[in-house]
C-alpha cells in the first residue's frame, strides 16, 4: 500500500528538451505557414507597379506606387467608413439580442424553453440560400436596397451568439441571482450590473468574431447594394476587369483593408485570451 501510494505521488517527468525543440520547431512552420499569405500580400502591394508579377520572396526596389494607384482609383477612406458602420452596428446587434435571448433561455424558466431554444439555434442551420431572397424581397419593399440599413438589419439575430452565450450563462452562480432578486434588483439591472461584468471577456471573443465575418461579407452587401462600392469588399472589385486584373492596386487596397482587423484584435486580445480560459476552466 505504501508503494502504491508513492508511485501515485510521484510528478509526471517533465517533456525532454529534444521533445519540446520538436514541439517548438512544428508550432513554427505551422506559424510560418498560416502567416506566409499575409506576408506575400504585403510583398506585393509595396512591389513596383511593373514587378507585381515577380516571384522573389523580398519586394526590392520597395514602392508605394500600387497604394498610389489605389487611393487615386477609388473612395478608401469612405469605404472603409461605411465597412466599419456596417461591421460595428451588426456585431452590436447580434451582441444585444444574443446576450437578451441567451439571458432569458438560462435564467428563467417558462412552458416550452427546450423547444424554443432548439427551435432558435436551429435556425443556424438554415442555409443563407434559403434566407436570401425573402430577406431580399422585403428589404425591395421597405426601400432599404442600395443603403447600408439593408445590409445591417438581416444580420441582428445571430444564433451562434445565442448559444454561446447561453453555455456560459448556465455555469453563472444562480446564488447571486437571487442575491440581486433579494436586494430588490430588477431582471433587467441584474443583467447589466451583475451578469454582464463577468461576461466581458466572452462578450469580446464574439463581438470580434462577428465583426470580422461582417467585414468580411461579399456576397450579402453585392446584393443589397448592387450599383453602388459602398463598401471595400465591393471596392475590390473595381481592380478587377475583363481586359486585365490591377493586382499591385487590389493587394494594396486589401492590404489597408486587413489593418482595422489587427489592430481590433491587438486591442482586445487580453480579453479573448481570457475567454478561452474561462471556457477552458469552466
Amino acid at each position: 500500500m505504501m508503494t502504491t501510494e508513492r508511485i501515485d505521488t510521484e510528478p509526471v517527468a517533465a517533456r525532454s528538451p529534444v521533445q519540446r525543440i520538436i514541439g517548438h520547431l512544428v508550432l513554427g512552420l505551422l506559424s510560418l505557414f498560416c502567416v506566409f499569405p499575409i506576408y506575400w500580400l504585403y510583398a506585393t502591394s509595396l512591389r513596383a507597379p511593373g514587378d507585381v508579377h515577380q516571384l522573389s520572396v523580398l519586394p526590392w526596389p520597395l514602392s508605394t506606387g500600387n497604394y498610389a494607384d489605389a487611393l487615386g482609383k477609388i473612395d478608401l477612406a469612405g469605404m472603409l467608413l461605411n465597412t466599419g458602420i456596417v461591421a460595428v452596428l451588426s456585431a452590436f446587434g447580434q451582441l444585444l439580442v444574443a446576450l437578451l435571448a441567451a439571458y432569458a433561455f438560462a435564467a428563467w424558466t417558462f412552458p416550452l424553453q427546450r423547444v424554443l431554444y432548439l427551435m432558435f439555434v436551429g435556425t443556424w442551420l438554415v442555409p443563407f440560400q434559403a434566407t436570401m431572397l425573402p430577406n431580399y424581397v422585403l428589404l425591395a419593399r421597405l426601400g432599404l436596397l442600395e443603403t447600408l440599413a439593408g445590409v445591417i438589419i438581416p444580420t441582428l439575430c445571430s444564433a451562434l451568439g445565442v448559444l454561446l452565450l447561453r453555455e456560459h450563462l448556465k455555469s453563472f452562480p444562480k446564488d447571486l441571482l437571487d442575491a440581486a432578486k433579494m436586494d430588490g434588483r430588477s431582471s433587467w439591472s441584474t443583467l447589466w450590473t451583475v451578469v454582464v461584468p463577468t461576461l466581458r471577456p466572452v462578450l469580446a471573443a464574439l463581438g470580434i468574431l462577428l465583426a470580422i465575418t461582417a467585414w468580411n461579407e461579399y456576397f450579402w452587401p453585392a446584393m443589397v447594394l448592387q450599383r453602388s462600392n459602398a463598401v471595400v469588399q465591393l471596392g475590390l472589385r473595381s481592380f478587377l476587369g475583363t481586359e486585365g486584373n490591377e493586382w499591385g492596386p487590389l493587394m494594396a487596397t486589401a492590404g489597408l483593408t486587413c489593418l482595422p482587423v489587427f489592430v481590433l484584435y491587438l486591442v482586445l486580445q487580453r480579453h479573448i485570451v481570457n475567454a478561452f480560459v474561462r471556457s477552458g476552466l469552466k
